[in-house]
């Protein structure tokens, strides 16, 4: 029998402060203050909130001026005296933190991790917890600086009163809750977080190697590119940490993550292959796309993956009346970086534009392999991943959109062909791609070794080549996940009408 809690579930911010939760934040980054802002602009009354203890007098001076929010010294402060405790850390550091402040946790209190990863919380949870408490975990889909619009809840210890309390409490953030078990929210998270963050992780290294902001030159600019270069850039104004926890503490992440580096690597020997004249390159390279585009965007109820091959191609599904992910292609330039080169002769003198007589004069968005995406969509036909199934269980902003851009690659037959085409013919992207298989092998070895110190350095490493870029891209990164997430869900409320 599940123990009582310690207020009455249908409490809320307008409540008299004495009828109130006190909620506990264990860990003030980024997502910490988050919550914590969002939670006493609620009007919950009593947060109390701490972080490593050389950390206690910058906390108290951040909130001084807040009548809901109350620093305190360390964790035992704050589990010893909360009824909602959320554990706001690295997914790195999770075990020592609750077995330090676990045993103070409060009789009958609801406690919660924010981890990305949760087989090390719930390990952590189960050892180090009091059984007179309740488990319910929780994960925000989104980051800090973008509109919470998904939260997974985790009841995995707990009482259906715990749990109405936490979708109370957690309600100021007007997310969607999806509720799922320990082990099927790290495979969600796997699926749809995994391999997006090592493509834009390679992205921004390879642009890193090349000492290139191609957006700059004229190259990939514009439509869905705009997408790719704002999200690799969001990527890494971020803190590492974020993308490290998931990488290498959580195993079907680094299945996935050695999944794409592999089909980034076979992709482009068969574009090296194909243009330089064998036919049968260029037969199995074509081949291996259109068995991608139709496993991945095809019927899925027709056939199981793992009985299909590049020779036994799926039947598409039927699209008719989904609306696409992505906006129009002459929106997203709004929030492009570049502008496109006019349709004039090449530059040959600017650095990275294709050597003169390799192209014709380009068109306004210039043709070219997009293997990030076609990496992409071959990794989950390998994987038998569906993305579909993700957008309605846990899909973060950030996967959304790449689904878009591949969605928006994959199902126009003239923009597939014509990447294609400039795969196996065009040499001006020939140097990049290079540089991106690499970046995407290195990230695959990387996680493989699993160390946070080598994750950090290679992460800091490319980001310090784009510190100056960040306030635009941001700015222009939140507008765009906005206007787009607008859209998506302007589209999921239609479907669920039909």
């Amino acid at each position: 029998m599940s123990p009582p809690i310690n207020v009455a579930p249908t409490v809320s911010g307008s409540s008299p402060i004495h009828e109130q939760p006190t909620i506990g934040l264990i860990g003030m980054g980024a997502m910490g203050k988050m919550y914590a802002k969002f939670l006493a602009e609620a009007g919950w009354k009593k947060i109390n909130v701490c972080d490593l203890p050389e950390k206690y007098d910058q906390l108290q001076a951040d909130y001084a001026g807040s009548a809901n929010i109350h620093p305190m010294r360390d964790g035992h402060a704050v589990s010893r005296s909360s009824d909602f405790i959320i554990y706001s850390v690295e997914a790195e550091y999770i075990e020592r933190v609750v077995a330090e402040y676990g045993p103070s946790t409060k009789m009958h209190a609801i406690v919660a991790g924010q981890t990305s990863v949760k087989a090390p919380e719930k390990l952590a949870f189960e050892a180090h917890l009091p059984q007179d408490v309740h488990i319910i975990s929780c994960h925000s889909l989104h980051g800090p600086g973008v509109s919470p619009v998904g939260q997974v809840l985790i009841k995995h210890r707990a009482s259906d009163d715990a749990l109405t309390l936490v979708e109370t409490i957690l309600s100021p953030l007007k997310s969607r809750f999806v509720h799922l078990s320990y082990e099927e929210h790290d495979s969600v998270t796997a699926n749809t977080q995994a391999v997006t963050h090592a493509a834009f992780l390679s992205m921004g290294t390879a642009w890193a190697s090349a000492q290139s902001y191609p957006w700059e030159q004229g190259l990939y600019v514009g439509g869905i590119e705009t997408v790719k270069v704002n999200l690799a850039l969001r990527i890494y104004s971020n803190a590492w940490h974020v993308y490290a926890g998931l990488a290498i503490l959580n195993p079907s992440a680094r299945i996935q993550i050695d999944q794409y580096a592999q089909s980034a690597s076979d992709l482009f020997k068969l574009m090296l292959q194909g243009g330089a004249g064998s036919a049968e390159a260029a037969r199995k390279f074509r081949e291996r796309i259109e068995w991608a585009r139709e496993s991945v965007f095809g019927d899925w109820d027709t056939k199981d993956l793992t009985t299909t091959s590049p020779s036994t191609p799926r039947k598409p599904k039927n699209t008719k009346g989904r609306r696409p992910i992505l906006l129009s292609a002459d929106l997203l330039d709004r929030f492009s970086m570049g502008t496109q080169v006019a349709s004039s002769p090449l530059n040959t003198a600017a650095p990275c534009l294709p050597p003169k007589g390799t192209l014709s004069p380009p068109s306004k968005y210039r043709p070219n392999s997009h293997l990030s995406l076609l990496a992409m969509v071959d990794c989950w036909a390998h994987l038998g991943i569906n993305p579909y199934h993700h957008l309605s269980v846990a899909a973060t902003p950030l996967f959304r959109l790449f689904l878009g851009v591949a969605e928006h690659l994959f199902l126009s037959s003239s923009q597939l062909s014509s990447a294609m085409e400039s795969a196996l013919h065009d040499n001006w992207h020939r140097a990049d791609d290079l540089e991106f298989v690499i970046a995407a092998r290195g990230w695959s070895q990387c996680v493989s070794f699993g160390s946070f110190e080598v994750y950090r350095r290679r992460f800091d490493e490319t980001r310090s080549f784009f510190v100056s870029r960040f306030d635009e891209a941001g700015k222009l990164g939140s507008e765009m996940i906005k206007a787009v997430m607008e859209s998506e869900l302007e589209r999921e409320e239609s479907a669920e009408h039909e």
